[in-house]
């Protein structure tokens, strides 16, 4: 029996187990934008590094940052083999709004093949999967790779920390490339690499006039309201054709090929399973352009929130002293979030009346990436993927975020290979998040394969 056979039959047969490992981490609330959670991130972080010592994996360390802290580990003695950094992150979102869920989000509950839980896709079952890979590669001898891991809990809440991070760790980091796996494919049966990943910028704008909430009876009509005033801003930001209108905001944009836009339109992407997994009878957008480039290939800025006045229960006649938006961009390789950010606050100090005071206030920032498919790395994630789901893998580019992928370029001159299992309906960021669980087992055996063939 060949290594990959038995490694695959010990997949196989510890199925039970991965998804018992998959249901235990998916049950700890690592939400890091909430700070009543802030115990359980640690706890999260504790719990992965329990797993990589049980994986005999050497110099575990959850190493403290400003914020949340970092799992650490490695273990090197494949010499004359590839290092491979591991990248991942173990923190969640919020799970607002609750009453959408149709079980707890953190009592993961198997449905129709699928686990329902927040993290179940993004990201603990990717994390879940690589490690019942490796445990199945460390039963059939020694690691086939050098191995190095740095697993945060910070990503959903932007990575305010990971650069301060990577600048005093760099040392420890140096590899031949990363494995990033928090991603996705296009289908179930429809395998796919992520080669360019957009940016993120996150705002918030708050809007104040009064000193405190007034009576809207007695001011309203002679007192300029804040919350009218950010509308009035928010709705400024797009024209009737769906394109931004911040001057500037496109000026860096590479233009879509033919040739790319033919390979984009190539993939099996469903028009109508995007709207239904939407929950939409119809898509919006910057005209000229189709679905899968708007939400890849195009530059966004979106209203994540807005909040202003009374909105409790009943009716309450006050004129607010104050409102907020929360404001995200969505930028392209080549766009800058700081230039970006700089247009922004011009666009608002022209078109904020003097009636009122406003702040824009930048939470946090990250670049986007393109990533050079030629590698030998690409090529043996390819073949991996082409083993288990028995077709070639289609190249696309993602709508998301991943700081890490452009910050390690310019720190480690490393490429990366975004090799995860999200489907397109596993309800990340949203109401019963899902992994699907046959693909969950697949991606197991697609980590064994590619860490093999290395």
């Amino acid at each position: 029996m060949g290594l990959a056979d038995c490694v695959v039959e010990c997949i196989h047969s510890h199925q039970s187990r991965s998804l018992e490992e998959l249901v235990a981490f998916c049950a700890i609330p690592s939400v890091s934008t909430l700070s009543e959670h802030a115990g359980d991130v640690q706890r999260a972080a504790e719990w992965l590094a329990d797993r990589l010592q049980r994986l005999g994996i050497e110099q575990v360390s959850v190493l403290p940052t400003a914020g949340h802290p970092m799992v650490y580990g490695d273990w090197l003695h494949a010499p004359g083999r590839p290092t491979v950094l591991v990248y991942g992150h173990y923190d969640v979102q919020p799970v607002d709004p609750i009453a959408e869920w149709r079980s707890d989000p953190f009592a993961p509950t198997v449905r129709d093949d699928c686990l329902y839980a927040r993290g179940a896709s993004d990201m603990k079952g990717q994390i879940v999967a690589l490690f019942a890979a490796l445990e199945a590669l460390r039963e059939a001898g020694p690691y086939p790779v050098n191995l190095k891991f740095m697993i945060e809990g910070e990503e959903e809440a932007g990575s305010a920390n990971l650069e301060a991070f990577v600048d005093v760790h760099g040392g420890r980091l140096g590899c031949d490339f990363i494995l990033n796996c928090d991603g996705g494919i296009l289908g179930p049966d429809a395998p796919s690499l992520t080669y360019a990943l957009r940016g993120l910028s996150y705002f918030e704008l708050e809007v104040s006039g009064p000193a405190s909430d007034l009576h809207s009876g007695v001011f309203g009509g002679a007192v300029h309201n804040p919350a009218q005033v950010l509308c009035d801003l928010v709705s400024a930001m797009h024209d009737d054709q769906g394109r931004v209108t911040v001057p500037g905001f496109y000026d860096a944009v590479r233009p879509l090929d033919d040739a790319e836009r033919r390979d984009l339109a190539a993939l099996p992407f469903d028009d109508d399973a995007f709207k239904r997994a939407a929950g939409v009878t119809e898509t919006w957008g910057e005209t000229g352009y189709t679905d899968i480039e708007r939400t890849t290939a195009r530059p966004t800025l979106e209203v994540n929130g807005l909040v202003g006045g009374f909105t409790g229960e009943g009716a309450k006649t006050v004129l607010p002293a104050r409102a907020l938006a929360k404001l995200s961009m969505r930028t392209v390789p080549d766009q800058d979030g700081r230039e970006l950010a700089e247009a922004l606050r011009r666009f608002l100090a022209e078109r904020a009346p003097s009636t009122v005071r406003w702040e824009l206030r930048e939470l946090s920032h990250g670049d986007g990436a393109i990533v050079d498919r030629e590698t030998p790395w690409i090529r043996a994630a390819a073949d991996a993927l082409e083993d288990v789901f028995g077709r070639r893998p289609g190249f696309k580019r993602e709508g998301g975020s991943i700081p890490i992928v452009g910050l390690l370029k310019r720190r480690l001159g490393a490429d990366t290979v975004l090799l995860g299992f999200e489907l397109p309906d596993a309800g990340f960021h949203g109401p019963n998040e899902k992994m699907h669980l046959p693909t969950f087992y697949r991606g197991i055996e697609v980590y064994a394969r590619f860490l093999s063939r290395l």
